[in-house]
């Protein structure tokens, strides 16, 4: 069936890129097979969801629901199947900013162009009102019959190796491409609110876990006695990756094990793109590599992990990539940002942060990323 999407954006006519009459709703009652109908028409003209049972519902920083779909003869021969996951934010007081948006944006635009290995979208929306409402229609990896990652996941050294493969497809993709910057909500890395605030507006929860006899033991001096070097680290990161030069990528932003699926194939897809900037891809390679790897796989082959990286890069078709020692001296500096991540994540999310809080602070201590950061403050 022939892709109806617009590619325009919100005007003054209506809501999101199909310009709709009605805001994505805020509540889940009003979530139903006919909003689904109306929604789903903008892209399938004459779809009709007869019947729409959940089947599972998590709310947590966002909203994903698993439906049963019964659709006409239009949704069945454009493809749609019985089941799919229905994503925005639909977490009643909790505020996500703009990463539901974000998200919608990057299925709509980026995913089918690029080639990237990320879920199927159905259908992908927002209202670009500020608000940062989006929505997905995505295929129900549940059914697909794959593995979700986690943290607490050992997939080895050739596991890393394979996902490393899975990251510079994505980055090869539009690298030094003038598409970047076509598009303007696509953020840069590490220059924006969320990028660079983020330690500021997890530190409650950082200060939760540090108060544990756990991280108590284990987490150096200079953090217990003197947090405001943590933020003036992480600040030294910001100011460093927005100095950066040369091709830039699409990054996914929050690479870590539990953000991926493993498909029967073999094939290792990434999830939750609500943090996708465009920037240079030492951030995903870091914080995935450093998340999932343990600290004495690590420390015996990270160096050849990232020359496999590389290789794959340029397989896939990227050109003027640095070599292997500037891309170790990036590494370096870049497990700050795994460190700030991990010590603020509480393990009812769904991630188990104590370990990951172990690889990355050891990898900052055996990489002096502490002082490279400070040298150029």
């Amino acid at each position: 069936m022939k892709d109806q999407r617009q590619k325009g954006t919100t005007s003054a006519t209506g809501f999101g890129p199909y310009h709709r009459r009605d805001k994505i709703p805020r509540h889940l009652d009003q979530v139903n097979a006919g909003w689904l109908t109306e929604m789903l028409a903008n892209r399938y003209p004459g779809i009709e969801v007869r019947a729409m049972d959940i089947v599972d519902l998590r709310n947590g920083h966002t909203t994903k629901m698993r439906v049963k779909l019964t659709l006409n003869e239009v949704g069945t021969t454009a493809g749609i199947p019985e089941t799919v996951c229905l994503k925005a934010n639909w977490s009643e007081g909790f505020d996500s900013g703009d990463i539901c948006e974000l998200e919608a944006r990057f299925y709509h635009y980026i995913r089918d162009d690029l080639g990237v290995p990320a879920p199927i979208a159905y259908y992908a929306d927002w209202d670009g009102d500020g608000s940062g409402q989006g929505l997905v229609v995505m295929e129900d990896l549940v059914g697909g019959g794959g593995t979700f990652g986690h943290s607490t996941h050992h997939i080895g050294i050739d596991g890393v190796a394979h996902g490393l493969e899975s990251l510079a497809k994505l980055h090869a993709g539009w690298w030094g491409s003038d598409k970047l910057d076509q598009h303007a909500w696509l953020q840069t890395s590490m220059d924006t609110p969320i990028d660079c605030g983020q330690l500021e507006m997890m530190w409650p929860w950082a200060e939760k876990n540090i108060a544990k006899p756990e991280y108590q033991a284990f987490l150096p001096d200079w953090l217990l006695n003197d947090p405001s070097r943590f933020f003036r680290a992480f600040d030294s990161l910001c100011r460093y990756e927005r100095n950066q030069t040369g091709p830039r990528c699409v990054v996914h932003g929050d690479s870590h094990l539990g953000n991926s699926y493993l498909r029967t194939s073999g094939e290792r897809v990434w999830l939750d793109w609500q943090l996708v900037r465009k920037g240079y891809p030492w951030r995903d390679v870091t914080y995935f590599m450093l998340g999932s790897l343990t600290i004495e796989e690590r420390r015996s082959a990270q160096r050849d992990l990232l020359r496999h990286y590389r290789e794959a890069l340029v397989a896939s078709g990227a050109e003027n990539v640095i070599d292997d020692a500037a891309i170790f001296e990036h590494f370096r500096r870049w497990p700050l940002y795994g460190m700030q991540s991990w010590i603020a994540n509480m393990d009812e999310w769904g991630q188990i942060g104590f370990p990951m809080v172990q690889r990355f602070f050891t990898a900052a201590e055996d990489l002096d990323t502490l002082g490279l950061l400070e040298s150029v403050e």
